[in-house]
């Protein structure tokens, strides 16, 4: 291969990132009608890779997305990436989306066929000391409604999310917190929320809605398995505010500690001892999956 900056695997082919091409008419593009999935590679292996897929597959089913999600064809799109850019840590990027849509006036034009594209970069880490002292996040001043059909799936309608993670960021926050319609804690704008009650671990039920993460599930089974009490249940304000620990999930993130909810202290102000733990025990799955 001649030599390029960045190659991507776009519908079961290698090619060079600048040379990448998708339809105008693909209704990624004009409808954000699509998925994708972020994963996170540790020594040349993604964690979890068959759960990240499995939720594509979920939620291109339950919306009614015509995208066949073809499992092997993705995992051999996921190993070149990762080969022909030379990467072993890295950040990768699935986007499904149906193909190009039919247009008015051109009855009998066949449709493209579905667009699968994944990348891979080099992983941005949040900053070391974020894990040490904790994050500090606001409140979303957006909501959460669980009649929205596209809550609860990772959709290309990802502006509100960007907007809420902008608002943070000029507020000096790191992370913005949706509650619903009904006022239950639900999500970060890009992580799990979990909050350390009285003696239990606690987060919001999938029904709530909040996106199925695939760390989430693997703190919950951690949990579980080092029998630390753990429930699924609805999270209040008051619930979120009187945590004595509060941390975040997700594939780049891993598990963040929260110290501060906008002014409010949560806890001691430091990373608590079920936090820490369970890092050490994720840390620890991610060295028997991916090899340490």
């Amino acid at each position: 291969m001649t030599q390029h900056e960045e190659w991507v695997f776009l519908n079961g082919h290698v090619v060079p990132a600048e040379e990448a091409t998708v339809s105008v008419f693909d209704a990624g593009f004009t409808h954000a009608a699509g998925l994708f999935e972020t994963l996170r590679a540790y020594r040349g292996r993604v964690m979890r890779l068959d759960d990240h897929v499995e939720r594509l597959a979920t939620s291109a089913a339950t919306l009614g997305l015509q995208i066949p999600v073809d499992k092997d064809l993705i995992r051999r799109g996921v190993d070149d990436v990762l080969q022909v850019n030379n990467l072993s840590d890295a950040r990768l990027r699935i986007v499904l989306t149906p193909g190009g849509v039919p247009r008015p006036g051109k009855e009998g034009e066949t449709s493209a066929p579905p667009t699968l594209l994944i990348t891979a970069g080099v992983v941005r880490a949040y900053p070391p000391e974020l894990y040490k002292s904790g994050m500090r996040v606001c409140i979303c001043p957006y909501k959460q409604n669980r009649l929205d059909p596209l809550a609860g799936h990772k959709t290309l309608a990802y502006l509100s999310r960007l907007m809420a993670m902008k608002e943070a960021a000029d507020r000096r926050c790191n992370e913005s917190l949706w509650f619903t319609t009904e006022n239950r804690l639900a999500e970060g704008s890009v992580c799990n929320v979990f909050v350390v009650h009285e003696k239990t671990i606690l987060t919001p039920p999938l029904d709530t809605p909040v996106l199925p993460g695939t760390v989430r599930k693997a703190v919950i089974e951690l949990a579980r398995e080092n029998e630390l009490a753990l429930e699924e249940k609805p999270i209040d304000i008051e619930t979120l505010l009187a945590a004595k620990e509060v941390f975040l999930t997700g594939s780049v993130l891993e598990i963040m500690p929260v110290t501060s909810i906008e002014k409010h202290q949560v806890g001691e102000g430091l990373p608590g001892e079920t936090t820490q733990r369970l890092s050490t025990l994720y840390r620890e799955l991610v060295a028997r999956e991916c090899g340490g």
